[in-house]
C-alpha cells in the first residue's frame, strides 16, 4: 500500500502534532489523498487536551518506519484448515495460482505447509515407488466426497485407514487370485459392471467396493454388501479417474512440511529477507506480538518495493526524526528550526520559515492557496502556534504569526487569549509523569562543535511542582545523559506566566562554569546545576544560540 507519512519529531509538543495534521489535511486537499498524519511519539495531557477540544483522533502511532515484514506479508491469508483433504488442498492451490499453502490448527495458529513440488511427488511417484502409488491413507467418507459419490452401504466410514487399492479390470480367476495376495479388511476393489467381481469382493469381505462410471448396482448386490458389512459407493468417474481421485483423499497433514521458519511481522525486512531467501523454506507464516499468525510470506513477496513516503514536519534533523528515517525517501521537509547537515538523493520541497510555530506555516499554505480549511484544522492549528509562541509572547514570534492567529480565530471561531489559558493550566508534566517520562516529555537531540547533546523543555505555570521535585529531576537528567552518552543534557523549566525559566544541566563541570560565568550572557546559580534565566523562554531562539556559544568556549 502506497502512503505518505506526515511526522514530527520524537517526543512530539503540541505543534508538531497540530502541524502534521494540519498539513496531512492540506496534503490531500491538493492531491495526495495517501498522506497520512502520523507521530513517532506519546502525546501528554496538553495535546489530548487539544485534540478533544476539536474533536480530532491523534495521529497514528508509528514508532519506526523503517521497511518491516509486515510491509509486505499477505494479510489476507489463503489457507486449509488441517482437516482439509490433498484434493480440496489442490484446487485451492490452483485457483488461487499460488505454489505454498498453510495448513490452519482449529486454535488458529499454522501446523505445517503444503506445497505443490509435495504434491507432486506424490502424486507422480518414481518407478521405485510404484507399489507405494496403491496405496491410500484416507477415510472412506474422504474418498466419497472426493469422488462426489453416493454411498449405498457405508461403514465406519470417519476412521482414518491404510487402504490397498485395487482396479478389477480382470477376468474372474486372475482377480481371486490377487485377493489373496493383501488383507481384504485394507482392500478398496474399483469395479465397473463385472457382477462376478462384485460378488466375490463382498464374498471375500474387502474393506469396500467402488462401482465406477455411475453405473448402477442391483437391490441384491446392495443386500449382500449390507450383509457382508462392506463399504459400497458408486463414483461417477472411469476406474482410471476413480483411482486416482481416491490418492488425492488423503488428509494434508500427511503430506505438510512441519519443519518451519515463522518471522515476526515487526523484523526488520532487509535483514529477515537475507535469512529466508538463503533458507529452503518455500513460505513463512508471520507471527504478532502475541504469537499469533497475523500473515505470510513467500520468497517472491521480498521483491516487494515498500511504497513509503515521509514528510517531516516542525524538524529537519535526523536525530530528532522518527527512527528509520534515513531509509525511507524524505519528500518535503516543513518547519521553523535552524537548518542541520541532511543530505537527500534529489531535490525536495524544503520550506523553512523564521516564525514562530510550524503551525503557522501550515496556516499559510492553506490561506495562500486558497485551499478550504475545515474548521477542526483552524482550531488545531491556533492551538499548535499560541502553544509554540506563548499566545504571541515568545521571543520567536513574528508579525506573521500575529497575521495568521488573527485569521485562525476567525476561521475556527476560537479566541487565542481565552484557549490558551485553558491550554496552559492543562497538565503539568511534573504533576503527571514521573520524572524520567516528564524531562523527555519535550526533548530533541542536537550536535554542534562535534558534541552530541539533548535540550529538553517544559512549560508551567509557575515554578512550585518543580521545586517539590527538583532532586527527582536532577536525577532523572542526569541518568538521561550518562546512558545517551551525551556530552551534555539540559532541561528547561519554563515559568509562561511570569516569561522565564530555569535551567538545569548535567554534564561536565568544565561545560557548566561556562553556563555561570560566560564572558556575555551570565546566569546565576541557584543551586548545584540550577541556573537562573530570567527572560529565556525559547529553546530554539535564545537559550539553543546560547548553549552553541558555551561549547566553542571549550
Amino acid at each position: 500500500m502506497s502512503e505518505v507519512l506526515v511526522i514530527g519529531h520524537r517526543n512530539p509538543d503540541t505543534d508538531a502534532i497540530c502541524s502534521a495534521i494540519g498539513y496531512a489535511e492540506y496534503k490531500r486537499r491538493t492531491g495526495m489523498p495517501e498522506a497520512v498524519a502520523a507521530r513517532c511519539g506519546d502525546t501528554n495531557d496538553r495535546i489530548d487536551f487539544v485534540l478533544q477540544s476539536f474533536g480530532v483522533p491523534p495521529p497514528r502511532f508509528v514508532p519506526d518506519v523503517s521497511p518491516k515484514v509486515r510491509d509486505v506479508m499477505a494479510t489476507n491469508v489463503v489457507s486449509v484448515p488441517i482437516g482439509t483433504t490433498a484434493a480440496e488442498a489442490m484446487s485451492v492451490l490452483e485457483s488461487n495460482n499460488i505454489r505454498v499453502l498453510p495448513v490452519m490448527n482449529t486454535d488458529g495458529s499454522c501446523a505445517g505447509l503444503l506445497s505443490v513440488f509435495k504434491l507432486n511427488k506424490f502424486f507422480f511417484p518414481v518407478k521405485n515407488r510404484l507399489f507405494d502409488s496403491r496405496q491410500v491413507q484416507a477415510s472412506l467418507k474422504n474418498i466419497a466426497e472426493t469422488l462426489t459419490a453416493r454411498v449405498l452401504v457405508g461403514k465406519e466410514m470417519d476412521r482414518e485407514e491404510d487402504l490397498v487399492l485395487m482396479v478389477g479390470a480382470m477376468n474372474l480367476e486372475s482377480f481371486a487370485k490377487r485377493l489373496t495376495q493383501y488383507p481384504a479388511d485394507r482392500l478398496v476393489v474399483l469395479v465397473g459392471d463385472r457382477l462376478e467381481i462384485q460378488d466375490r469382493a463382498i464374498r471375500e469381505k474387502v474393506r469396500a467396493v467402488i462401482v465406477t462410471g455411475d453405473l448402477e448396482v442391483s437391490h441384491s448386490m446392495e443386500d449382500y454388501a449390507r450383509k457382508n458389512e462392506v463399504t459400497m459407493i458408486i463414483s461417477p468417474h472411469d476406474s482410471v479417474t476413480s483411482a486416482m481421485l481416491c490418492r488425492a483423499a488423503i488428509n494434508v497433514r500427511h503430506m505438510m512440511h512441519e519443519k518451519l521458519l515463522f518471522l515476526y511481522e515487526d523484523d526488520p525486512l532487509d535483514k529477515t529477507a537475507k535469512r529466508a531467501m538463503t533458507s529452503n523454506f518455500l513460505g513463512f507464516p508471520v507471527l504478532n506480538a502475541e504469537h499469533k499468525m497475523s500473515g505470510f510470506l513467500s520468497k517472491t513477496d521480498f521483491l516487494k518495493r515498500v511504497e513509503r513516503k515521509l514528510i517531516l514536519v516542525d524538524h529537519n534533523e535526523l536525530s530528532q526524526a522518527v527512527p528509520g528515517a534515513e531509509t525511507i525517501e524524505i519528500i518535503e521537509i516543513i518547519d521553523h528550526h535552524r537548518i542541520g547537515t541532511h543530505v537527500t538523493a534529489q531535490p525536495i520541497l524544503f520550506r523553512n520559515e523564521p516564525v514562530g510555530s510550524t503551525s503557522t506555516i501550515v496556516a499559510d499554505c492553506f490561506f495562500r492557496d486558497a485551499v478550504p480549511m475545515p474548521k477542526e484544522i483552524a482550531g488545531l492549528l491556533l492551538a499548535g502556534l499560541v502553544s509554540d509562541t506563548l499566545n504571541l509572547t515568545s521571543p520567536t514570534t513574528t508579525a506573521k504569526d500575529r497575521e495568521i492567529l488573527a485569521r485562525l480565530e476567525v476561521t475556527s471561531g476560537v479566541k487565542a487569549k481565552q484557549f490558551t489559558e485553558k491550554l496552559f493550566t492543562v497538565g503539568s508534566v511534573l504533576v503527571s509523569k514521573p520524572a524520567p517520562q516528564a524531562i523527555t516529555s519535550d526533548c530533541k537531540e542536537y550536535k554542534e562543535g562535534g558534541k552530541v547533546f539533548s535540550v529538553a523543555q517544559i512549560e508551567e505555570i509557575g515554578f512550585e511542582q518543580f521545586w517539590k521535585r527538583k532532586l527527582e529531576v536532577l536525577h532523572a537528567l542526569s541518568d538521561y545523559q550518562l546512558q545517551r552518552g551525551y556530552f551534555f543534557a539540559a532541561l528547561l523549566v519554563t515559568d509562561v506566566d511570569l516569561q522565564t525559566s530555569l535551567l538545569l544541566v548535567a554534564g561536565s563541570s568544565e561545560f557548566l562554569s561556562l553556563i555561570q560565568y560566560d564572558e556575555i550572557d551570565k546566569y546565576p546559580e541557584l543551586e548545584c546545576a540550577i541556573y537562573e534565566l530570567p527572560g529565556i523562554v525559547s529553546r530554539k531562539k535564545q537559550l539553543l544560540p546560547f548553549l552553541a556559544h558555551c561549547l566553542k568556549q571549550l
